[in-house]
């Protein structure tokens, strides 16, 4: 892990991760308990929505700490070529 930074929204994202995990399994049971489609396909566009808010809050920190700290650096071009690159799987 890469103490170098401070991410404010650490704790948020590791609550928001551990509520997805809860809600995927929740949607496990669901499909296995044989509920209805679209129930199943509501629960499922909640965890994708979730997934997004925690996606948006790690990007956040990446900018805030990450990326504004690169700036100051001697080098900074690595750090956004590493943004670039996230970015590129995340998007696709």
């Amino acid at each position: 892990m890469n103490t170098t930074y401070t991410h404010k929204h650490t704790r948020a994202v590791i609550n928001r991760l551990s509520r997805i995990e809860g809600h995927v399994h929740a949607i496990t049971t669901m499909v296995e308990d044989e509920r209805p489609c679209p129930d199943i396909l509501i629960q499922l566009a909640a965890v994708k929505s979730a997934i997004t808010k925690a996606s948006r809050l790690v990007l956040e920190d990446h900018m805030e700490s990450c990326l504004y700290k690169a700036t100051k650096a001697s080098a900074p071009e690595k750090e956004w070529e590493s943004l670039k690159e996230a970015l590129r799987k995340y998007v696709m």
